[in-house]
């Protein structure tokens, strides 16, 4: 402390607080988002199915009792579920339990993959056409719509069999496959993100960063994008789901891997005719499939409350 000529003590001001940066605001909203879905039950839930499938998917070997290929059980005979094999054998003898945790292997090496390519070049175009709308936003919007009218699953079959040569049975490796997945689900992703990047090109922030003479890169992917972020969470948890049934309807449609590995699209497509006495070759295929559906769909669910709440 102090003393003034007067003889008076002098007390220095205590510090000014730090002004708040946009870095220090986006920690705090991220911790707060993060905070709010670790209370959330569907979020909680739908994580722990997501987790055991990527577990069943990256150590199959150490978890099932048998080769899902090679092993046969019962003489080349089906059986139904019982104590010694839970799922029961299939009509190659082979153990459905088995084949339902190895299978799921393909289906998440195709189904994330294929959403970060959709995702990301979807992101891409959604902020060009959001920014520079005009004739940009128009020729890219009018390939776009075009896309859109053709569905989903005939767009990848079209591609797949043009890639292949072949009409039916064509083996496709899971990189291929996401791939043209990750390309079917561009055009909707980029008419979500160009619809927020619509939202935030004319607000003043974007307008101070133009007057500072930043070019439109900069702008797009430092100004905007940070701000359409959240959209663009809800949109890839959803397309992650959708990802995981088209990667499903293919393998059904037999455009994937081949007999005799283990795949749940597969293994419904090589079972479904026998449902009706020996419903558990085709039924615990199909339930795993909608388990880790349902269970992406109540990630997305929550992520989007959160968000928007």
């Amino acid at each position: 402390m102090s003393v003034d000529a007067s003889g008076l003590a002098i007390v220095p001001a205590p510090d000014a607080p730090r002004p708040e940066t946009s870095l220090d605001s986006r920690s705090r909203v991220r911790r707060e988002t993060i905070k709010q879905l670790v209370k959330s039950p569907t979020f909680l839930i739908g994580v722990a199915v997501v987790l055991f499938w990527i577990l069943c998917a990256f150590f199959s070997d150490a978890i099932v009792p048998h080769d899902p290929i090679n092993d046969s059980l019962g003489a080349g005979t089906s059986a139904a579920p019982s104590s010694s094999y839970w799922f029961g054998l299939d009509e190659q003898g082979r153990d459905v339990f088995s084949r339902v945790i190895a299978g799921s292997a393909n289906i998440l090496k195709v189904a994330p993959l294929a959403t970060a390519i959709g995702i990301g070049l979807g992101t891409l175009l959604g902020l060009v056409m959001g920014y520079f709308r005009g004739w940009t936003d128009n020729v890219i919007g009018r390939i776009i719509d075009a896309v859109l009218a053709i569905p989903l699953i005939v767009f990848a079959i079209l591609i797949l069999t043009a890639l292949s040569g072949q009409s039916e049975g064509i083996t496709v490796t899971p990189l291929r496959l996401a791939i043209v997945i990750g390309l079917a689900f561009t055009p909707p992703v980029a008419r979500t993100v160009r619809a927020a990047a619509l939202a935030e090109r004319d607000l003043d922030y974007v307008q101070a960063a133009k007057l500072r003479g930043e070019l439109a890169p900069y702008i797009m992917l430092a100004e905007i994008l940070p701000n359409v972020v959240p959209t663009i969470i809800v949109e890839a948890t959803v397309r992650l789901g959708y990802a995981i049934f088209t990667a499903a309807t293919l393998a059904f449609l037999s455009y994937g891997v081949q007999p005799p590995t283990p795949d749940w699209g597969l293994n419904i497509a090589e079972q479904y005719q026998n449902v009706s006495f020996a419903w558990w070759e085709s039924i615990f295929p199909a339930l795993a499939i909608a388990s880790l559906v349902v269970a992406v769909n109540l990630i997305a669910d929550a992520v989007q409350q959160v968000l928007e709440g």
